[in-house]
């Protein structure tokens, strides 16, 4: 079962670029097993309950708010800010740390980062544990933001629907793009709790009231969140191709690696259909465990679990 929630024993900023800083922490054990925690978003942001999957005793954890999110500076930036300057942040951490290899752990854009990442450092690598998979492709931007997750969570689509007059409707990515980038920010901010709220909303089996209040109770959240997701989305990713993460020469970089993929059946925001493409195109080495009575969340208890216990395996048989 998940492990209670540690606080950090080492915290502070790394300034990676002239104009980015990350807040980092480290939690656990000091002398433990490296493992990096990359969150989901782009654009969300990290907290202790995020050490949960953890053994306090084996693992040295380390986590950190990416370019314009959570603690990072400056809040909610778009310059400078895309996949391969996350990519090459890690790295800077990693060497910072003065840490050789580590188990890299993430979920929704985490396991995109994860992905990322791992094909470009394979060597730095000793396994993923990956949840709600995104493969940050087209079908998948159209499914969850124009057209799909709507026909399960109608009423929640209106609310979304909102700030967005219906002769822009056709491109919603593109709509919203436009006043998450407004300067006036009473336009801004109505689009960014509209978007997040959204994501909110449809991210469980069961809905959260508290997660679904939460763009309305932290706009900092809320605009950072949403102007760095539309900002990734609008631009494909920075990916060089659709698809790009599960093409045979991407994939063969990491198929020696272990990994294990938890997704939520009933995932609304990253359907099972990319772990599902993913296993097909990494083949046996891959460990897609589908959790029945979930959606995509890592907090929902069965995704929580099946986490714990991936992390708790690659703690007791992996050396590193």
């Amino acid at each position: 079962m998940p492990y209670p929630p540690a606080k950090p024993y080492d915290e502070g900023f790394l300034k990676v670029s002239d104009l980015h800083s990350l807040y980092y922490m480290q939690c656990g054990n000091p002398h433990g097993k490296p493992v990096i925690f990359l969150h989901g978003g782009p654009g969300g942001s990290i907290a202790d309950t995020d050490t949960q999957y953890f053994n306090p005793a084996v693992y040295r954890v380390v986590l950190f708010s990416q370019r314009g999110a959570g603690k990072s500076e400056p809040t909610a930036e778009l310059r400078d800010n895309t996949t391969w300057d996350s990519v090459a942040d890690i790295e800077k951490l990693r060497t910072k740390l003065g840490i050789d290899r580590w188990l890299v752990f993430g979920g929704s854009w985490g396991s995109t980062l994860s992905l990322a990442y791992a094909q470009r450092h394979a060597e730095r690598c000793v396994a993923l544990v990956l949840r709600g998979i995104f493969l940050l492709r087209r079908s998948e931007l159209l499914w969850f933001y124009q057209e799909g997750a709507s026909h399960i969570w109608p009423e929640a689509w209106d609310k979304y629907l909102a700030p967005i007059p219906a002769d822009e409707r056709h491109d919603l990515i593109a709509a919203f793009y436009k006043r998450l980038t407004d300067p006036d920010e009473t336009v801004s901010l109505a689009a960014a709790r509209a978007w997040s709220t959204w994501e909110e909303s449809t991210n469980r089996l069961y809905q959260d009231p508290v997660g679904v209040a939460k763009a309305d109770n932290d706009a900092k959240w809320a605009r950072a969140f949403a102007r760095i997701e539309c900002h990734y989305f609008i631009n494909e990713g920075f990916f060089p191709r659709d698809g790009y993460l599960i093409e045979e020469e991407q994939i063969a970089k990491i198929r020696h690696l272990p990994c294990v993929v938890v997704q939520g059946r009933y995932d609304c925001v990253c359907p099972a259909r990319s772990a599902y493409d993913l296993k097909k195109a990494w083949g046996d080495g891959l460990e897609l465990e589908m959790v029945d009575d979930a959606g995509h969340s890592a907090r929902e208890p069965g995704i929580m679990k099946r986490l714990t216990e991936a992390a708790d395996r690659f703690g007791a048989q992996l050396q590193w």
